[in-house]
């Protein structure tokens, strides 16, 4: 071997021996194992959904009155008063829907209720209208049909003549008449006088043509607003009325 060769050898030798030194072939340090097992880091962060949406409950009643609708009702007229003796109210005509809840579709009207105020013990003559949630079934008067979906009942005895509690004229009253389900059997005339609680617990409870005064029981609104209502009333939606002054109602 000449010198030259084995000098050659001997420097490679040394040059390798310093490369393997300082990692030649290297693996990667903990640190950067660590680091590259672990997963990219974004700014993003996830996204919050919309508020969850609750259905509204029927505006001015409280849960002891809710308590009452029956479960498939999806047409609510409600009649407040504002306090107990108070012989005027107004009249707002609400929908419920599935996801919504209940929305009012018609009104506020003005509307008279009886001389007396409210009553939740209603008997005949006591010039109070009976509180509660009440069906609507059944609708009729001396006027022809304006377009209801409930049985109606077109009869000359609808007729009323004489002078309210305030001397008005009462003429035109029962034009339009739906009978409030108080003492009466649902699916006939709300000229019908059969009373299920007796005569004594009054009867012929009506909402009709308002006369511009108190009635004796019953809930009144104007004439183009009974047409209005008539139209309205769905069968289908087991329609009720919910009556009464404001505190009762919120309970």
């Amino acid at each position: 071997m000449t010198v030259t060769r084995a000098l050659a050898l001997v420097i490679g030798a040394v040059v390798c021996t310093g490369v393997l030194g300082t990692g030649c072939a290297q693996q990667p340090s903990e640190e950067a194992s660590s680091r590259d097992s672990q997963p990219p880091v974004t700014s993003a962060s996830p996204q919050a959904g919309p508020p969850r949406a609750f259905p509204s409950p029927l505006p001015g009643v409280g849960p002891a009155m809710r308590a009452r609708l029956p479960d498939a009702t999806r047409q609510a007229l409600v009649v407040t008063g504002a306090t107990e003796s108070s012989n005027r109210a107004r009249a707002v005509l609400y929908e419920r829907y599935p996801a919504q809840g209940w929305r009012a579709v018609a009104g506020p009207w003005p509307a008279h209720n009886g001389l007396r105020g409210w009553t939740d013990d209603h008997e005949a003559g006591d010039l109070h209208t009976p509180v509660g949630v009440f069906r609507l079934s059944d609708a009729g008067g001396r006027l022809p049909d304006p377009g209801t979906r409930l049985p109606y009942d077109q009869d000359p005895q609808f007729a009323v003549s004489g002078t309210g509690h305030l001397g008005e004229p009462l003429e035109g009253s029962f034009d339009y008449v739906i009978a409030i389900d108080y003492n009466r059997v649902p699916g006939t005339t709300p000229l019908d006088k059969t009373r299920p609680l007796g005569e004594d617990k009054g009867g012929g409870v009506w909402i009709h043509v308002d006369h511009d005064g108190p009635t004796n029981a019953c809930v009144s609104l104007s004439e183009e607003h009974m047409r209005a209502l008539l139209t309205a009333l769905d069968p289908d939606k087991e329609p009720v009325v919910v009556m009464g002054p404001e505190q009762v109602l919120a309970r």
